[in-house]
């Protein structure tokens, strides 16, 4: 299992470390689905953005798992903080979907 995550870790991060070389490469790479609608109602942007918000969370998860095997404390750290965030956000927008 080690050596399973440390593989996928390993091109995650090589995957991170690329030079962005254009507005194409961004679009590829992003993990996120953009909203184009010119009108949204209230409720769907809430429920996009708790779906976002999850995603972003997960994400970071991921990351810090990378940056444990790389023994990067310092972002790991930051990444903890940022992770609180985003979950704080999620429960936030999950009890106003909720109502």
């Amino acid at each position: 299992m080690a050596t399973q995550h440390g593989n996928r870790g390993a091109a995650q991060f090589a995957t991170a470390l690329t030079t962005l070389r254009s507005i194409g490469q961004i679009a590829r790479l992003q993990r996120f689905v953009d909203n184009e609608k010119d009108t949204i109602a209230a409720h769907t942007m809430l429920t996009e953005l708790h779906s976002d918000n999850q995603q972003l969370a997960a994400a970071m998860r991921e990351t810090h798992a990378l940056c444990d095997d790389f023994g990067d404390v310092a972002t790991g750290s930051l990444l903890e903080t940022w992770i609180d965030e985003a979950e704080g956000r999620t429960w936030f927008l999950a009890e106003t979907i909720r109502r």
